[in-house]
């Protein structure tokens, strides 16, 4: 399965608001860091401002930025809204259906099942997650867990002690 250009660019845009969450992102801002047209972001952008992910402010130092917390974005969220068409094969659609195959194959049971997989994995994943901010918070976590276990000896402490500082 292949993502759109657009899917691709409303995922740039919010990890890039994520990255940026205490200030206001312009369009020329994000079209030059990511080598995209400005007149597809703002049709991006406008779809997330409807969706109610992104807030637009106009004007002088106006931009864009993040509504609603990274966590709280779940990417599978995205992609579905995104994304026009997810019919793998012709006989998704049983309006258009001519495949001759149809009665006995199983194909549409395997790509369906896989298909449900793909989203489930999408799901399982926020916008927290796929940005440092994420990456920081797990790291941040595992190191505490490491820390907070109870050394037996001095040299377990020192263990510990170099196993959070490689963190």
């Amino acid at each position: 399965m292949r993502l759109s250009e657009y899917t691709d660019f409303s995922l740039r845009v919010l990890m890039y608001c994520v990255a940026h969450r205490d200030r206001l992102v312009t369009i020329a801002e994000l079209a030059d860091q990511h080598g995209l047209s400005k007149n597809h972001l703002m049709k991006v952008v406008n779809d997330m401002a409807r969706r109610g992910w992104i807030e637009t402010v106009r004007g002088r130092g106006g931009g864009l930025r993040l509504l609603i917390a990274p966590e709280a974005i779940r990417i599978g969220d995205v992609v579905r809204a995104t994304e026009t068409d997810f019919r793998l094969v012709e006989c998704f659609d049983p309006a258009t259906n001519t495949c001759t195959l149809s009665p006995g194959c199983q194909l549409k049971q395997l790509l369906g099942d896989a298909l449900r997989d793909y989203f489930k994995a999408l799901d399982g994943a926020t916008l927290a997650d796929i940005t440092a901010v994420g990456r920081a918070a797990v790291t941040m976590q595992e190191t505490v867990q490491k820390t907070m276990q109870m050394p037996s000896t001095l040299r377990s402490v020192r263990r510990v002690k170099a196993a959070a500082a490689d963190t």
